[in-house]
């Protein structure tokens, strides 16, 4: 990683909180949030799963890769970036984030995601007869990529998402990632 980095990047699965952790961060750190996939939807004009729906997953996967090399691009600003949950399937994004971000893994059971998600019909790959297995089954497959790339795993289990948001705010302030917020 670089070590002048002052992006901070968050991976995880769907509904781990990153987009409501990074929401949160910005605010408290006064600086900018951005989602990945709301970034190609910027792009494409519409939903991340119409794209997906009428192009196909590697054609997704492209338009992500090349989303994610431009938002961990050192400008010198700093940011605040989710990445769409599967970001981590690509050798190159795992390698970008890496290598140009403080990469934060929010962390959670897939049984804990469930509880979380069980009522959520926006997610398209949740929109299963079993989703419970299917969160099982991505984090199977994601967990060890996620960790792979993370310098910091934060255990988002049984946390609400304000306990969460300390939890990371609070390990980038003591690593020096951003000045420590001067407490009121």
């Amino acid at each position: 990683m670089e070590s002048n980095s002052k992006i901070v990047a968050l991976v995880g699965l769907p509904g781990s909180g990153k987009s409501t952790v990074g929401r949160h961060l910005s605010k408290r750190w006064g600086i900018p949030f951005i989602d990945s996939d709301h970034e190609i939807e910027a792009r494409t004009g519409g939903p991340v799963r119409d794209f997906f729906a009428a192009h196909g997953e590697a054609a997704f996967r492209d338009l992500e890769q090349a989303v994610i090399a431009q938002l961990c691009a050192d400008n010198g600003q700093a940011r605040i970036l989710a990445t769409g949950g599967g970001a981590v399937l690509r050798e190159a994004n795992r390698q970008v984030l890496h290598q140009h971000c403080h990469v934060f893994y929010l962390k959670a059971s897939p049984e804990e995601l469930y509880q979380r998600l069980r009522n959520d019909k926006t997610r398209p790959l949740l929109q299963v007869d079993d989703p419970a297995l299917r969160l099982r089954e991505l984090f199977e497959a994601r967990d060890a990529l996620y960790a792979e790339i993370a310098h910091y795993v934060i255990d988002s289990a049984r946390l609400s998402s304000h306990q969460l948001l300390h939890r990371v705010a609070m390990q980038a302030e003591m690593a020096g990632i951003v000045p420590a917020r001067a407490q009121p």
